[in-house]
């Protein structure tokens, strides 16, 4: 039993912020972790991506482009374990995730996926969700992370603990 998902709150005052979050995710992701990445349009969702993911592939030595999976709906990247990085916005039926192998990256894979609400039933139960809105002066996100509390306890030192 994971109990009820718990929620902190996090503002990225601009794009550095978010780069320092994503390298601060990227230290503590293993296989079968799976991101949840919620906003509109625009709120920093590929950004996030894109700094986890390179923070990742530098351990390794390498430096690649992180192009957005818009249009290829997953990006894969060759690392320990391997990284999935989809996009889902153009998606119509939650079979269509199924297609990409998404059921099966979710056990092996660390999986960063923008527009979770198109994957239906097949939303992991225990992934940690993060919404990012941005603020009134557009410049700021605010971040909630929403998780079960095993995902809270590795989070420390990641996101404040001020629930």
């Amino acid at each position: 039993m994971q109990g009820e998902p718990r929620s902190r709150f996090l503002t990225l005052p601009n794009p550095e912020a978010t780069d320092d979050f994503g390298r601060g995710m990227a230290d503590i992701l293993r296989a079968g972790d799976v991101i949840l990445l919620e906003g509109p349009i625009g709120a920093g969702k590929t950004h996030f991506a894109r700094a986890l993911i390179t923070a990742r592939l530098a351990r390794l030595g390498r430096r690649e482009d992180i192009p957005s999976p818009t249009f290829t709906l997953v990006q894969t990247y060759d690392a320990e374990p391997e990284i999935w990085h989809a996009d889902l916005y153009r998606l119509t039926h939650p079979d269509e995730a199924v297609e990409l192998g998404l059921e099966d990256a979710f056990q092996t894979a660390i999986c960063l996926i923008e527009w979770p609400e198109r994957l239906g039933s097949l939303r992991p139960g225990d992934a940690l969700v993060l919404t990012f809105a941005p603020t009134d002066d557009g410049a700021a996100r605010r971040v909630t992370v929403t998780g079960p509390e095993a995902w809270m306890a590795r989070l420390a030192g990641v996101v404040p603990a001020r629930d």
